[in-house]
């Protein structure tokens, strides 16, 4: 299973290495690249919980291996909901709040009144 993990993990790293390459992307392009790489992120993260929620795989980590990876794990997290904070911050700015104001509006549909 491991194996297996790493190789398509690998791919991923070719694909993404691949996108970040490419020069003149348009704006459909970039989103595509966005949604890939929250694939991924999605993937991997997966991954890592069904780790930590597995006793017998854990149990192989010393106390060094898991503050290591605590560690970088803690920081990437606060580093990627720092740039959350920072990009809902910016959707904020541009009116993305009055788009799903309306989307919600639209969903929400009022309940029809009958006659009986």
């Amino acid at each position: 299973m491991s194996g297996r993990w790493v190789k398509v993990s690998e791919k991923v790293l070719d694909q993404l290495k691949r996108m970040e390459g490419t020069k003149e992307r348009d704006r459909l392009e970039l989103v595509r690249s966005m949604s890939f790489v929250l694939r991924a992120l999605e993937m991997s993260v997966v991954g890592w919980m069904q780790w930590v929620n597995n006793p017998d795989i854990m149990t192989k980590f010393t106390q060094k291996d898991l503050e290591k990876m605590n560690k970088r794990l803690s920081k990437f997290t606060r580093d990627f909901i720092k740039y959350d904070v920072e990009a809902t911050k910016l959707g904020t700015q541009i009116g993305l709040k009055a788009i799903k104001k309306v989307i919600r509006k639209k969903k929400a549909k009022p309940a029809a009144h009958y006659v009986a």
